[in-house]
This record gives C-alpha cells, structure tokens and sequence, in this order.
C-alpha cells in the first residue's frame, strides 16, 4: 500500500526512532542512562491520584464524555489562571480541555492552516511545531530569537511573511530554557498585530525552575488572535496521562472544536477529576518540585562542565542547553556520549538549523542516575 503523499513531508519522530535503539541496547546489557527526554520522573499529586480513584466509584465514570471535558474540570483550569497568571477566563467558552497540547497543536493547524499558508516557528524549536504544519500542507518557516529571547521576524523573507498566517511561541522557551522580560508578551502582540496573525502561546513549562510564571493572555491589549497551551504533563509530572487545555477566546475555540469533536470522543472522566484536584495545589507544590529540579540543575552543569560544554546562566525549565565546542556536530556528540559513556542526550539539529551545536539534557533522573552519569564520564568505566 503507497503512503499519503503527505507523509513525504515528514519523517518519523525522533525520539520515536533513538528510543527503538536505546531499548535494542538495554537488551543488550547495556546500562543506559537516559538523559534525552522530558518525561517527568516524579509522581503526580496525591489529590489527582485520590481524584482518578474516587471517581472510579461515580456513576457514568465509564461512559462517553463532553467533547468540551466536564464543567469541573474547564471551571478548575479557569480558577488556575486567575490565580497564578491574574488572567480572568469564562469557563463555559474560553476553555477547551485537551488529550496532551500535542494534540492542542495539530487541532489549531487544521483548524487554521490551508495549504501553502506560512506558520512561523521559532528555531530553535519543538519539533512537533514544524511537522504538523507539513502534514497539513503548510509551510514552516523558522525565525530565530534575538539577544533578548523575542522572535526576530526581520529574518524571514518579505515575501514569506505576506503569507504568514500564524505564529507559534514558546515561553519559557524550550529547548533554550530563555523567559521573557516584564514587556516580552507585549511586545509579540504587537508583531502579531503588524502581521495580522493568529499567535499561539506553548506554555507547559512556566512554573518549574521560575518564580514568575506568565501567560501570553495577561495582556493581550484588545488583539482577539491570541491561544495559549497549557498542559499538566510537566508541572504536575502528569505526562503519560494526556491532559491540557487551550485558552483563548471563544470564537477561535470553536474552530477548533470543529476539528477536536470529529476526532476523539471525550476525555476519560476520571483523568479529568485527577486533573482538576491537580490544578488545586498550592504553591508549596510547585516549591517543592523546583527543590528538586534546581539540585538536579546543579549536578547537570558539572557534568557539562566535565564534557566541555558551556552552559548558558539563568535557564528555566527541565532541561539543561549546551553550546558545544567549535566543530562538533550535535548529532556526533550525542552518538559519541552514548557509544563511550552509555549517555544518551538530545542532539540540538532535532530543534532546528539555531541548535546545531548545541545538545540538551533532561532533569528527569534522579540526582543519584546523574552522579553516576558525572562519573562514567570522569572514570570513563560503566
């Protein structure tokens, strides 16, 4: 059977591919320490994990689900942004609870993208921005970021822009770890406005290892093109359970929800009791969690140190980016690190052309995996 032509446009996920040898590897024997992804190590919040069990006793529990996600849960997303971001959202219209931003970010491409339209994405980037855009029919088209983190738009061709219709934007940034100055989101709203695009903000990674977490729909200054993802994969190390939600204004929700009620059937309804407790944890949760993500960040640095890479200061988020040495390559790195140390880290190409000499590693291993990480690379023994 031929595949789409679509397929064409894009290759297989690469985490997808690496994670297929790494598992050949351990098979093998070998003692793989797995610093490359961002899955979070640590358990979710026991109110989420009461939440799920509770209401495994309620009636309905298994039956098909709103494709808007229960009141309960949009009314706890909705009292989460008032109370962390001072946003104020309607939880009836301005919620739209998803599987994962993941799934949050093919929706809005169908929902918004023709063919041959531009989607502007940052570069370095996450991956997953460019591909669906391709299999879309879109075109990506990456801009770098200036000395202060911004997109830097007078990169990109005049002609490229005409067509721009969308833009997405990652604060705090992944894989670079950069956070916005108090203007920072102004600032994008009035690009977005210059160019009349619909400008997205993935934002999963705004409490850990920063003390002021922002949202883009703070100030929005009037400018109705404006979403937000937001996922608890992260912060709540909620990631295998697949629950987020997009904000925004009701009217671009509802495109959205055109393409979102043809594609899934409701999110299980215990998820989304978890996830509700989940959204009302204090902030001694979120304290607790940077306790442990800052010790890891300082054993991190060490063994950058160790390997000779630079590291840049003030990097927020669960990953540690490292500016390689001149003439290496990401990807020879990465491939030499876990050939001789039985390391695997993320090469920075995966990002974009910006990554090319760079390479990231994840926070999400024990302190005690990353010692031992630091001293298979001092003794050079597994």
């Amino acid at each position: 059977m031929r595949e789409a032509k679509r397929l064409k446009r894009v290759s297989e996920y690469y985490f997808s591919k690496k994670l297929k040898e790494i598992k050949e590897k351990v098979a093998a024997g070998v003692p793989i320490i797995n610093m490359g992804i961002g899955s979070p190590d640590l358990d979710a919040p026991s109110s989420a994990i009461g939440g799920l069990i509770e209401a495994l006793s309620e009636k309905g529990v298994h039956q098909y689900q709103s494709y808007v996600g229960r009141d309960e849960l949009r009314e706890a997303f909705a009292s989460f942004y008032a109370t962390h971001y001072d946003v104020r959202l309607n939880p009836v219209n301005e919620v739209l609870p998803l599987m994962g931003s993941k799934e949050g970010i093919f929706h809005i491409s169908m929902a918004f993208l023709n063919p041959k339209d531009v989607v502007l994405i940052p570069n370095p980037g996450y991956p997953t921005y460019a591909s669906v855009a391709q299999l879309v029919g879109a075109r990506a088209v990456g801009y770098p970021l200036d000395a202060e983190g911004l997109p830097d738009l007078s990169a990109i061709d005049e002609k490229l822009m005409n067509r721009a219709v969308m833009m997405w934007v990652n604060y705090p940034h992944m894989p670079t770890g950069t956070t916005l100055k108090e203007d920072g989101f102004k600032r994008i709203i009035t690009l977005a406005k210059e160019h009349d695009l619909l400008v997205i903000n993935d934002n999963p990674y705004s409490f850990i290892g920063n003390a002021n977490p922002t949202s883009i729909l703070a100030d929005t200054d009037g400018y109705p093109k404006v979403l937000e993802l937001n996922s608890l994969s992260k912060v709540f190390n909620m990631a295998g359970w697949r629950v987020g939600a997009l904000l925004g204004s009701k009217d671009l929700l509802q495109s959205v929800l055109k393409v979102k009620s043809n594609m899934d059937s409701g999110m299980f309804f215990g998820i989304q009791r978890a996830a509700a407790r989940a959204l009302e944890e204090s902030a001694s949760w979120f304290s607790q969690l940077n306790d442990v993500y800052m010790q890891r960040r300082k054993l991190v640095e060490l063994l950058a140190k160790d390997l000779n890479l630079e590291v840049t200061p003030n990097q927020t988020g669960m990953f540690v980016w490292c500016r390689l040495p001149k003439g290496i390559k990401s990807e020879a790195f990465a491939d030499k690190l876990l050939d001789e140390h039985a390391i695997f880290c993320a090469p920075g190409f995966i990002f974009g052309s910006e990554g090319k000499r760079f390479v990231r590693f994840s926070l999400c291993l024990s302190a005690d995996q990353i010692e031992k990480a630091i001293m298979r690379v001092k003794t050079g023994e597994l």
